[in-house]
């Protein structure tokens, strides 16, 4: 039972340090809707859905003012498309794209993923036509968002994949080159991609999860910051101390409102992510936190060990607090949603280098990140495979949303407004990797695979 203390702080969390639910996350299976032609498939895709979600955006909006904490976002994720309908041209898929799209318009979500393909090991003709799809389905929707696993540890690295994926991110951003390329901003590239994931752009409804789950995903990282300024002198390790009992305070208000939101739908909860997900509005930024802890700027020599110290801590906090703790878990950088990360690129003090390093102890990889419009295909093809080796030896998921930002270069902002905010164009080194991306194959699996 809750304490009155312990109910006044969290009011305190949401009135004065950026407390929210992040997300409420419906994940429908639409494995049934396979039929024998796509617009067939399209139309049994749509009726499950609205039929599904019809209820998600007034629960959602329910729990907010009954329970007065804010919940920023109501979504869909679906069973990866590829795994419904094997299309045989990219038309097919754009219908079943377009689809998803208006569905997603009629329950009133902002986002609904799972245009997806899992091919970690190889691609079917139809996956192949799935993927080639993507630049084109992103540019014609508004809410639909798309993934593609190319690699886990198990099944090593599909560098064709990840070749094809350089592609098709160049392509997309020339499609929304209106918009400062933001179709890539809908679009991840993962390795070890969690079935249950929250958040976007990245969710999907995986084969092994039931016919319909809720999962939340909770945010929190002005309440981190915030205790950590109140603790100047303490060592690291009572830092760690105090980050794990906000994050199991943040992780009990997330499971209440998940299961509140279940049972009121009708259907079972799934997990509560606890990532620290920030956003441009100020002192709601992962980068903050750090600079608290007593880094100069993020990305100085210390932000590694920093965001580990970090990271590590959200994660024990949670698994105390719940023991349906799934999704990403841990903290996001993503450059472009963290007015911080934007402060420290814009300085000169965060490179994508020091990103990528970065990325081997948070939750998930390379965010929202602007480079030049100028790219080459295969150097971003490279970016990616580099990250995905991250997650692929260390066993964790690793991700990139990369955005070559037509017409730009170093030093120049893209714009996205909302939570996807604004970010610098980051320089890239000069040199590339064409002869090796371009040698397609498989990376295999490392040895940690052989874990049975």
């Amino acid at each position: 039972m809750l304490a009155l203390d312990e109910i006044l702080e969290t009011i305190k969390m949401v009135q004065e340090e950026n407390l929210d639910v992040r997300t409420i996350t419906m994940g429908i299976n639409i494995a049934d809707c396979a039929a024998d032609d796509a617009r067939a498939t399209a139309r049994k895709i749509h009726t499950k859905i609205t039929r599904a979600a019809a209820n998600l955006v007034r629960v959602g909006n329910e729990i907010e003012r009954e329970y007065g904490i804010p919940i920023v976002n109501k979504r869909v994720a679906v069973t990866p498309v590829s795994l419904v309908y094997q299309a045989e041209s990219e038309e097919d898929y754009l219908v079943i794209a377009e689809a998803l799209d208006r569905a997603a318009a009629a329950v009133g979500v902002n986002f609904i993923g799972g245009f997806t393909a899992l091919v970690q090991k190889g691609f079917t003709p139809g996956e192949k036509t799935l993927v080639r799809t993507i630049p084109r389905a992103l540019a014609a929707t508004r809410r639909v968002c798309a993934s593609v696993n190319v690699a886990s540890t198990k099944a090593g690295i599909n560098m064709d994949a990840v070749c094809l994926m350089g592609q098709i991110i160049k392509e997309t951003a020339l499609r929304t080159a209106d918009r400062d390329g933001i179709g890539c901003a809908k679009l991840v590239v993962f390795a070890n991609a969690p079935e249950d994931n929250p958040f976007m752009a990245g969710a999907f409804h995986g084969p092994g999860e039931p016919a319909c789950v809720i999962n939340v995903g909770v945010s929190g990282p002005g309440v981190v910051k915030n205790a950590i300024e109140k603790m100047p002198g303490a060592d690291l390790g009572r830092l760690a101390e105090t980050v794990k009992r906000v994050a199991f305070k943040v992780t009990r208000m997330g499971e209440l409102v998940g299961r509140v939101a279940a049972e009121r739908l009708g259907v079972p909860f799934g997990i509560v992510d606890i990532s620290l997900a920030p956003t441009p509005a100020v002192g709601d930024s992962v980068a903050e936190i750090l600079e608290a802890m007593g880094i100069e700027r993020c990305g100085a020599p210390g932000t590694t060990a920093a965001l580990a110290l970090l990271n590590d801590a959200v994660k024990k906090g949670g698994a105390m607090a719940s023991s349906y703790v799934g999704g990403l878990s841990g903290a996001f950088i993503p450059v472009s949603e963290d007015a911080g990360m934007v402060r420290a690129a814009a300085a000169g003090a965060l490179s994508l280098e020091k990103l990528e390093a970065m990325t081997a102890v948070c939750s998930v990889g390379l965010d929202m990140i602007a480079i030049p419009g100028d790219t080459p295909a295969e150097t971003i093809a490279a970016i990616i495979a580099d990250e995905v080796a991250i997650g692929v030896v260390n066993q964790k998921t690793t991700a990139v949303r990369i955005i070559p930002a037509p017409g730009k270069k170093p030093g120049d902002y893209v714009e996205f407004g909302g939570l996807l905010g604004r970010a610098p164009v980051l320089p890239l080194n000069r040199y590339g990797a064409r002869d090796f991306v371009r040698r397609g194959g498989r990376i295999p699996a490392p040895i940690q695979s052989l874990s049975n």
